[in-house]
């Protein structure tokens, strides 16, 4: 059965009030999640997989869609309270949910570790020690979950990912904090440094819309959000846009 927006569950009118208030589902979109956004088209919007999870929400509504781009999730983050948008796919974390009711997550991204040549840490769990400092892009998703869960080890902060691989190499940082399939590339900028094995955490990418709304919104957006897990279509769009590192959610 071929998966179109027909096949996903009917929302209620109030759903759709909840949803987009305005007849238009105003998306907000990371477009520094390099394996969620992997390209724009000639009329200068984002393509992706969570590009196509806003607009196969938005068909199934029944609305127009509007693509809001932003640099980071914590620019995102930030305009969760002020009604500039009315879904939102980036990270869910703690910080991030006093203002933006999240669904479960529908793909999530291994975050592991970038050490610099001759380093003596051999795995994810010889990284949190005194004295040791570790590079990370400010506000990414797991950069929150760094800041809530780092016991020992510093957190060095640079803007974006190249800014994060710029303060670990000019700093000479113990690591470098980061999603795996980056890390990789990363590695290849740096003759001699090596990506550990394991994962820290991974990286739960998630739909949210801002709390305070008529909760039929959020829950077809959950509703909306496992079936897209259980039918397949998280996997088909990750096939479609073939996507290395990006794995599908279990159900909530």
């Amino acid at each position: 059965m071929a998966l179109t927006p027909s096949n996903f569950p009917e929302p209620s009118a109030a759903a759709i009030a909840a949803l987009a208030p305005s007849g238009t589902l105003r998306a907000a979109i990371n477009l520094s999640n390099f394996l969620l956004v992997t390209g724009k088209g000639s009329d200068g919007n984002p393509q992706g997989v969570s590009p196509d999870m806003a607009k196969t929400l938005a068909e199934r509504l029944g609305v127009g869609i509007e693509l809001l781009r932003y640099k980071t999730p914590g620019e995102i983050a930030d305009d969760g309270g002020t009604g500039a948008w009315d879904i939102a796919n980036i990270g869910a974390e703690p910080q991030r949910a006093k203002e933006i009711a999240f669904t479960a997550a529908y793909c999530e991204i291994e975050s592991t570790y970038l050490v610099p040549p001759d380093s003596d840490i051999t795995s994810v769990d010889q990284v949190d020690q005194p004295g040791r400092r570790v590079a990370s892009a400010a506000r990414a998703a797991y950069d929150l979950w760094l800041e809530n869960n780092l016991q020992h080890a510093e957190l060095v902060h640079g803007s974006g990912l190249d800014g994060s691989f710029d303060v670990f190499v000019e700093q000479k940082c113990d690591a470098l904090a980061g999603l795996r399939p980056r890390l990789v590339t990363d590695a290849e900028r740096l003759p001699g440094s090596r990506v550990l094995e394991g994962r820290f955490t991974a990286v739960q990418q998630a739909m949210g819309t801002p709390r305070g709304r008529d909760d039929a919104g959020f829950e077809y957006l959950r509703q909306f959000v496992e079936f897209a897990k259980a039918s397949g279509y998280v996997a088909e769009l990750i096939a479609r846009h073939g996507v290395v590192g990006l794995s599908v959610a279990g159900p909530a």
